[in-house]
């Protein structure tokens, strides 16, 4: 086509004659191109383009934030020296490796700079957060710089074995055993009743004082309450001293647990520890009702009957006869048509109830499943952030991601508006808003619904993670201790923890409700912390869809008093209360480096130990391996002969050079 155009337009053309021979060649060719190029773009020609690129292996670098990297003789060493060693050690890998440097203490961080104050160590989580948020790239290996010592979590040694690289750790601290007396723990209630005796275990571990003889006290507001004195008869001795106390007064009660000092003891810092617990003056009394037996209904009473602010009674449904309204809550399991009598005794005596595990989709609160129990299938836990009615510690909703699967119906489920979803349902990889714990209140009743069959494989996988149900436990606790607790009616509500560690952060929740029970967001709550030296610090809440906020963040160990205040339409209302921060000391109880640990980890992920002054050592190994390469990617790319924009301006180009000649020669 375009051959035949210029033929027609430049060859034996009359026109032309005036025009020299070289002329009409260069025209022809331009008008040639043109036509040509815009031709074949009939043709729908595409091409494809291969794009390689390759990606270094990825060198995790993970350094122990800890207070206990610090806290033995090499100290300066570790802050100064060993921080330089690693930025040298990053620099030099840098050729061969993507280096990601990570810290770790009570939680992993992706921050640069340690500066060793995190108050306990968790390797396990170490390892779960590399895992999520590495997985699936060209991860070379791990090195750990740490000293061995955990006081969280479980054992990272096989999580480490999961990961399908290699682990290289770098071995901190100092391994000797020192002449020490310390408390490694104490055991006690969360909450005890007014005029009632509880236990306390204290756990004392003594070494290289064989012969000696060790006091232990227990002292509340510096009065000694309780004494046992101890004879140390090895190297190595453990013993757990039992006591009784008297819970003598309602609120927060502070003991402080002390072992004798010993001459040649280094480290006396382990040498007391401190515990908090509440004592309230009254137990709700909770029914536990059974259709049938089931190990859920096993699981949800031992977890109450823990749990020392309740009281429980237990019965099968058929046979129960007595009234409900002694009761505080009643829990009903395989909930059934036979029980709805039952049902309607607590909402007419205005009983908070919750049904667990129903046959039944009639009369449940909260939802409705069209189509009922025709199908079913396996639903794993999925916390829902947005839930408020109370808080889970942050162990509890790092378990409910590994919670496994129970079973529940399968469908679309309706909603209430007024409900309040706890725990809702990922079935296989999809999150779905179908709750399978959810809580509502109609009218002033609380009520709450559990939907789904294997509650007690949650408390096996709680006790297999951690050797105990506390987190189980909690979960069940939560629930009862919402459901069971009288309505707060108060046009101004706080809610508050009462006891926290000073590594966890301090959140506050306020509602203001006007004389027809309606939030409002209007007024201003403010706040006014005082500390143990009443010093005051002033807050002010931030404002929410409905209620208030306020995150004051960490505060050292010691007792706060809160006063919250809020004007709302002329009339001030007025909230106090106590926070206690409780000290984490689980970095001083013990200073002995675990290099056993280090080495287990490396050994069976196909690694090495190595020392600090070792870097170098350990940056040649990584530098010759063989088995860490890099890994490059194709890409191939397909597009259209009309996506190429430089086309577009070349033929524009030869079409507008052809059209100056034209001008320049023919005059038109």
């Amino acid at each position: 086509m375009g051959l035949g155009i210029s033929l027609l337009l430049y060859y034996r053309n009359k026109k032309n004659k005036e025009v020299s021979r070289n002329t009409l060649l260069w025209m022809s060719v331009l008008r040639f191109l043109s036509v040509a190029l815009i031709s074949f773009f009939l043709l729908d020609i595409f091409f494809k383009t291969r794009r390689n690129e390759t990606q270094n292996p990825v060198l995790l670098l993970a350094i122990d934030n800890s207070s206990s990297m610090t806290a033995v003789a090499d100290s300066t060493f570790v802050k100064k020296e060993l921080l330089t060693a690693l930025n040298n050690f990053k620099n030099n890998l840098a050729s061969k490796f993507t280096v990601k440097t990570v810290l770790f203490g009570d939680k992993t961080s992706t921050d640069q700079n340690p500066d060793f104050s995190e108050k306990e160590t968790d390797l396990e989580n170490l390892v779960k957060e590399l895992d999520n948020n590495y997985s699936g790239q060209n991860n070379g290996a791990l090195v750990i710089v740490s000293d061995g010592i955990y006081n969280k979590g479980a054992s990272p040694v096989y999580a480490a074995e999961k990961l399908g690289y290699p682990v290289f750790s770098v071995a901190m601290g100092d391994t000797s055993q020192i002449r020490d007396v310390a408390i490694r723990k104490i055991n006690h209630n969360q909450v005890a009743y007014l005029g009632n005796n509880f236990p306390v275990e204290v756990l004392v571990n003594v070494k290289k004082y064989q012969g000696k003889e060790v006091t232990v006290t227990l002292n509340n507001n510096g009065v000694e309450k309780a004494r046992q004195i101890i004879r140390v008869n090895s190297p190595d001795f453990l013993s757990t001293c039992n006591f009784t106390l008297n819970a003598a007064a309602t609120g927060l009660v502070k003991y402080t647990a002390r072992v004798s000092v010993l001459e040649g003891e280094k480290n006396i810092a382990n040498n007391n520890l401190s515990f908090v617990m509440e004592v309230i003056d009254n137990r709700e009394k909770v029914l536990l009702l059974a259709n049938a037996p089931h190990p859920d209904v096993s699981a949800i009473k031992d977890a109450i009957v823990n749990s020392t602010s309740f009281e429980l009674e237990y019965a099968m449904a058929p046979d129960f006869k007595k009234p409900l309204k002694p009761y505080s809550l009643v829990i009903f399991h395989g909930f059934s048509p036979s029980q709805v009598q039952l049902l309607n005794e607590c909402r007419n005596g205005m009983i908070p109830y919750w049904i667990v595990n129903p046959v039944t989709m009639e009369n449940l609160p909260g939802i409705r499943v069209p189509g009922g129990f025709s199908r079913s299938s396996d639903a794993e836990p999925l916390f829902d952030e947005s839930f408020g009615l109370f808080s889970l510690s942050n162990d509890l909703k790092s378990l409910l991601k590994d919670l496994p699967a129970v079973t529940a119906p399968f469908g679309n489920y309706n909603v209430a508006n007024n409900a309040n979803i706890l725990i809702r349902q990922r079935i296989g990889v999809v999150e779905t808003e179908n709750p399978l714990l959810v809580f509502s209140e109609m009218n002033g009743l609380k009520t709450g619904l559990f939907i789904g069959d294997g509650l007690w494989k949650w408390k096996l996988r709680d006790y297999s993670e951690h050797n105990n149900n506390a987190l189980f436990q909690e979960l069940i606790s939560k629930c009862v201790q919402y459901l069971s607790v009288k309505s707060d009616k108060s046009f101004f509500r706080i809610t508050a923890p009462k006891i926290i560690n000073e590594n966890e952060y301090i959140e506050l929740g306020a509602e203001v409700y006007n004389k027809s029970y309606e939030l409002v967001t209007d007024p201003d709550v403010t706040l006014v912390l005082t500390n143990a030296q009443d010093k005051k610090f002033n807050y002010t809440f931030s404002k929410t869809a409905g209620a208030y906020r306020l995150n004051i963040g960490l505060l050292p160990p010691g007792e706060y008093k809160y006063l919250a205040t809020v004007k709302n339409n002329g009339e001030v209302f007025v909230k106090q209360g106590i926070i206690v921060v409780k000290e984490v000391v689980a970095e001083k109880i013990n200073t002995v480096a675990n290099h056993a640990l280090l080495y287990q980890m490396a050994n069976r992920t196909n690694g090495k130990m190595y020392y600090a002054s070792q870097l170098k050592d350990l940056e040649a190994e990584l530098m010759k391996s063989d088995t860490i390469k890099p890994v490059t990617y194709s890409q191939v790319s397909t597009s259209l002969l009309i996506d190429l924009k430089w086309l577009f301006w070349l033929i524009l180009l030869l079409l507008v050079t052809e059209w100056f000649f034209r001008k320049r020669f023919f005059s038109i």
